[in-house]
């Protein structure tokens, strides 16, 4: 009897310990994906002057790096499936895509076709990309890769710094490149200044406090200078 006794408690504490760690974990993955409600923040609130751009490609009354930023606003509220895969063509069917998919289409609401440009960039520099210097460039998803891009605007873009800390240097519009991923910077701001991103990794929220989720390899900026 007292055997019997002794299992029920012990099955009840394995119990409750499963429990406490499948809450624990839940609570994780609520804080990390951005799902509690919060406070956003603008420049304004840490009187950091919003840059805008001195050109409008698109000649639609706004400037460039407002136009970019509403573009990367806009692919986020289509809400996309997070999907790799290789299009002929180039590029992916409306509603899905990953996170290169809202670089394209933010320069793209600014007027300005990433595709074309970094396909002219590889075939006159192909030396310049590691991963099309030794076979073909390939325009179907050449565009939709990281680290072409971030040879691209290291290239096309003007660098800037990539430590968090100085919050004013980082501003809406701007494009910063991690490891493995890409994502355009927000017009909002957590509680320290620092900026959201707008980007897709398959998470639930696309504009989200996350610049310091990955590893900073590039900052930069869309430049007319180097048209």
């Amino acid at each position: 009897m007292r055997k019997r006794k002794v299992k029920r408690a012990s099955k009840k504490v394995i119990f409750f310990i499963i429990a406490v760690l499948f809450l624990i974990v839940g609570i994780y993955q609520v804080i990390y994906w951005n799902l509690l409600p919060q406070r956003a923040y603008t420049a304004a609130d840490f009187g950091i002057d919003t840059v805008k751009s001195v050109r409008d490609e698109n000649n639609n009354g706004v400037d460039d790096y407002t136009d970019i930023l509403l573009g990367a606003k806009a692919y986020a509220a289509t809400d996309p499936k997070y999907k790799s895969d290789y299009y002929i063509g180039g590029y992916p069917p409306a509603g899905e895509g990953v996170c290169t998919d809202v670089i394209w289409a933010a320069l793209k609401n600014a007027g300005y076709n990433l595709k074309d440009r970094v396909d002219a960039d590889i075939a006159a520099h192909p030396e310049a990309y590691p991963d099309i210097k030794d076979k073909e460039p390939d325009p179907n998803i050449d565009f939709r890769r990281v680290k072409n891009l971030a040879v691209f605007f290291e290239r096309n873009a003007t660098s800037l710094t990539t430590d968090v800390r100085e919050i004013a240097q980082w501003q809406p519009g701007d494009i910063v490149v991690y490891t493995k991923h890409i994502a355009i910077i927000s017009d909002l701001r957590n509680e320290d200044g620092v900026p959201y991103i707008l980007h897709h990794a398959g998470q639930p929220v696309l504009d989200e406090d996350a610049l310091t989720r990955y590893e900073i390899v590039g900052h930069y900026r869309w430049n007319s200078d180097f048209d």
